[in-house]
């Protein structure tokens, strides 16, 4: 353990050099926000949106404070009301179902896919009942759930469909007959996080919803600003979430590189499966033909091996790991009262004591990386 001080530095996350390769771009960016003294609703924020619209190919983009704050208006907008029941994949972060809670709806759990972590479509069907009213399908870890089979279920039961895209931004979803869409702009609203880890992350909080209907796009602006759509006089009920100013600009110089970025996480995922595609305990990630892939995470599954000791062992040699997640939502405290209990998704059951995600970023560098294959190969055995 000696030498462990010359061995690299290893990030899950390396958001310092990223920012030092675009420095110019960022720092002159957030000097003319503040020179313009617009901190709230300023120009760039309006650039921004459209930037980012022409990206994902969507008529709307509407900025908002965070990805959580994102599935609220949602849901507000499309006036889901207690009761109603919002199908969710257990195996995700809390937000998803935190919002559902929140709002007096009633989140409905489904198991995910063994291979995609993304929701079981197999499942969906037998969780619709007369209260149901949207969807909320994850594009986890960085691919895309499949979109065409949860739309046409959907249609067929007259349901909402609203995507977290806030794991794979860029991403694109490949339909059958070829047609290509960016995740998140599939169903009525996509909504998606600009927390600084994300693909395309701000230096603070920040969120957006990807909309194609104009009427429900001034919608869930009215709800994003306290319910007006012209200042002091109030439709609806709303409440108060927008994008600062100065995280629109740094948005705007980050979404230029946002391809390069999702390359960039590409070209370390592959190099991570040629190293792993043949250790016996380790499943490398799988990739859905119908979807690309953006690795906002490498997740692996480990099998005949202890996932925590594992995990022990390679911080041992200085390598960060993470695991996402270690409770699924059914059995957490905060969600014990909605009537599930363990056993009821041995998928992601499963998953929970099972996947790990090693280090995943943009600037990873090769000598950092083969440290990491090397350790994780020796701590297998």
């Amino acid at each position: 353990m000696n030498k462990k001080s010359n061995n690299p530095q290893v990030q899950m996350v390396d958001l310092k050099s990223q920012y030092l390769r675009i420095k110019e771009e960022i720092d002159n960016a957030i000097a003319q926000a503040i020179n313009n003294t617009q901190f709230i609703n300023g120009s760039e924020v309006k650039k921004f949106s459209a930037e980012l619209a022409q990206y994902m190919n969507c008529k709307h983009v509407i900025p908002c404070a965070n990805g959580t704050d994102a599935l609220q208006l949602a849901m507000m907008a499309l006036e889901l009301e207690p009761g109603d029941e919002v199908i969710v994949p257990v195996h995700t972060y809390v937000a998803t179902a935190e919002v559902i809670a929140l709002l007096k709806l009633t989140p409905v759990f489904v198991d995910v896919d063994p291979n995609t972590f993304n929701i079981d479509i197999t499942q969906l069907e037998e969780k619709v009942t007369s209260k149901t009213k949207a969807i909320v399908p994850v594009h986890l870890y960085g691919q895309s759930a499949d979109m065409e089979s949860i739309m046409k279920l959907a249609q067929k039961h007259n349901l909402y469909v609203i995507e977290d895209t806030a794991q794979a931004i860029g991403a694109d979803y490949v339909f059958s007959d070829g047609k290509k869409s960016k995740a998140g702009t599939i169903g009525q609203i996509g909504c998606t996080s600009f927390f600084p880890s994300k693909n395309l992350g701000a230096y603070g909080d920040g969120g957006a919803l990807f909309i194609n209907d104009d009427q429900l796009a001034e919608k869930l602006r009215m709800v994003a600003n306290h319910g007006q759509k012209t200042k002091y006089y109030h439709d609806i009920i709303g409440c108060n979430s927008r994008l600062d100013t100065i995280q629109a600009a740094i948005l705007r110089v980050k979404l230029r590189y946002l391809n390069d970025y999702n390359q960039q996480r590409n070209k370390v995922a592959e190099k991570y499966d040629d190293a792993f595609k043949d250790v016996e305990q380790l499943q490398i990630p799988y990739r859905a033909d119908y979807s690309t892939h953006v690795f906002h995470q490498y997740t692996l599954k480990v099998k005949n091996i202890d996932r925590d000791t594992f995990k022990n062992e390679l911080s041992k040699e200085g390598i960060p790991s993470m695991i996402y997640y270690p409770v699924p939502l059914h059995l957490q405290k905060g969600y014990s009262n909605y009537g599930y209990k363990k056993g009821d998704f041995p998928i992601s059951e499963k998953l929970s004591e099972t996947v790990i995600s090693l280090p995943m970023h943009t600037e990873m560098e090769e000598e950092t990386q083969e440290y990491i294959i090397e350790k994780v190969k020796k701590t297998i055995g």
